[in-house]
């Protein structure tokens, strides 16, 4: 037996070793380690052997077997990597040739509008800032004054990590805790003008919201501001956003924790042809959420809230783009759609600008 079950590995490493192409391969494979191949019979033989025989012979078939998956494991991989350098080596492209237009990507409409937001503000003397997705309960809440009990820490709501943390991590609820950050950055002795666009994660998925969304938010720290200076940001951005002069603002009393007061701003829209065009004040909508910050959130950021006032605003990046671009469905935003992305893309070629309009 022992004389046999060398012969017979002798003979499959060599058809392995002589196997030319993964079929020739697979076929050495299926003869000796099939269902019915001459291997697997080994193997079945020996619930007929004595307890001795097993001893002595079952080592050596099950040695056999690894030798042959070993061996064919490995010239699998040596064919495989012959196959895909012959293939490297037959298929080239010509860098030096024009793309062609089908093959030129287009902007998302978030990123578009990312783009002009930063070219907007930017204009007003505002800086892009950015922070962490994963941040700690304390600058996502505690900071920005929502107290223990506020019902957006609700695990309905809020995505927490799992493990074990020295504070309890989230997904950020908002941009807002860059807020914070930037005002710390910034020492408590300086103005701070920011707007904070970025990736924002709740629990909340339907037409016109997801888990994961996009949201921008702005901030001055300054001396002497007040809800004026907020309402003319707010009413300079949306004209130049939506690049309209007949834009009507109306601010209604809110309450947002980091904010007092606070106000949700509604822009006036007309319907033509069953469909919502920005401009006028035949009907209402709602698009931000806006105050004055809130003395402990200035506190928060490191500043003397007796000696420094400020406002604050925040929207969806993905509503502007669906007002503004005519979309109905949010969910379509992250399909990965090329069929909708060719209808809704932008030109990576063309940059918003003031003078040639944003929407470019």
């Amino acid at each position: 037996m022992t004389t046999e079950l060398d012969q017979m590995q002798t003979d499959m490493l060599s058809a392995i070793d002589a196997a030319s192409g993964l079929d020739a391969l697979e076929a050495v494979r299926i003869h000796g380690l099939g269902k019915t191949g001459t291997i697997t019979g080994l193997l079945k033989s020996l619930g007929a052997m004595t307890p001795e025989e097993r001893l002595t012979t079952g080592p050596r078939i099950h040695a056999l077997r690894e030798a042959v998956t070993s061996a064919i494991a490995a010239r699998k991989a040596a064919l495989e990597r012959a196959e895909l350098d012959a293939r490297l080596a037959r298929e080239t492209i010509d860098m030096t040739l024009p793309a062609e237009p089908a093959l030129i990507g287009s902007i998302h409409p978030v990123s578009q509008v990312m783009d002009e937001l930063a070219e907007i503000f930017a204009d007003m003397g505002f800086a892009v800032a950015t922070g962490p997705e994963i941040e700690t309960d304390w600058y996502n809440f505690t900071a920005l004054n929502i107290p223990e009990t506020h019902p957006a820490r609700a695990m309905h709501d809020t995505f927490y990590l799992a493990g074990e943390h020295e504070t309890p991590m989230v997904l950020r609820t908002h941009t807002s805790p860059v807020q914070i950050r930037a005002m710390q950055a910034s020492g408590g002795d300086k103005p701070v003008y920011i707007i904070a666009p970025g990736r924002t994660y709740r629990s909340d998925s339907d037409a016109t919201h997801t888990p994961m969304f996009h949201q921008v938010e702005g901030l001055v720290i300054d001396k002497g501001i007040t809800l004026g200076h907020l309402k003319w940001t707010l009413e300079t951005f949306l004209k130049a956003f939506f690049e309209r002069d007949d834009i009507v603002l109306r601010l209604r009393p809110s309450y947002f924790p980091f904010t007092e007061p606070s106000a949700e701003v509604d822009v006036g829209y007309t319907l033509q042809n069953g469909k919502r065009v920005i401009g006028g004040s035949d009907h209402w909508m709602e698009v931000l959420g806006s105050g004055m910050v809130h003395r402990k959130v200035i506190e928060a950021g490191g500043y003397d809230p007796d000696q420094w006032q400020g406002f604050a605003f925040g929207c969806g990046i993905d509503r502007l783009a669906m007002l503004k671009y005519g979309m109905d469905d949010l969910r379509a935003f992250f399909d990965g759609d090329l069929r909708w992305m060719k209808h809704y893309g932008f030109s990576c070629l063309d940059v918003p600008t003031l003078s040639g309009g944003v929407g470019a």
